[in-house]
């Protein structure tokens, strides 16, 4: 049975311009660094958001963005920060998709690496109320 999510990896060409983007936009906490050692498949670091354990492997990055993406939950008044530091580190913004009323409001992003980020400030519940 599924207990939930463990971790979630993203591979990256650079180590230390990833723990930027993780540490500054989403304050992770790092707490693991291979440094030199190899006991996965390359050099890695893990970090938790929150109580989600993500970890960074160095490697080939994804060659193009795409829609695939993983959602945070956030308050609605903390989207102008987070517009902010997405500017400050030089990330593209996507262009918003046309949305209907009561969905919530996303702010989409791409990394560094091109893995797509979404800030989002609805629920499940109030999704399914509003497709209903």
């Amino acid at each position: 049975m599924i207990e939930g999510i463990s971790h979630m990896t993203f591979i990256v060409a650079d180590l230390d311009q990833a723990s930027l983007f993780f540490e500054e936009l989403f304050a992770a906490e790092r707490v693991y660094d291979s440094g030199n050692k190899t006991y996965s498949l390359s050099k890695e670091r893990f970090f938790l958001v929150g109580d989600l354990w993500i970890a960074i492997m160095e490697g080939e990055p994804l060659q193009e963005q795409t829609y695939n993406h993983i959602a945070f939950k956030v308050p609605k008044e903390a989207l102008p920060g987070y517009v902010k530091k997405i500017k400050a580190l030089g990330l593209t913004i996507k262009e918003q998709r046309s949305r209907v009323s009561g969905e919530g409001e996303s702010l989409y992003f791409y990394d560094f690496d091109h893995h797509l980020f979404e800030l989002h400030t609805g629920t499940l519940a109030e999704r399914l109320a509003r497709y209903g």
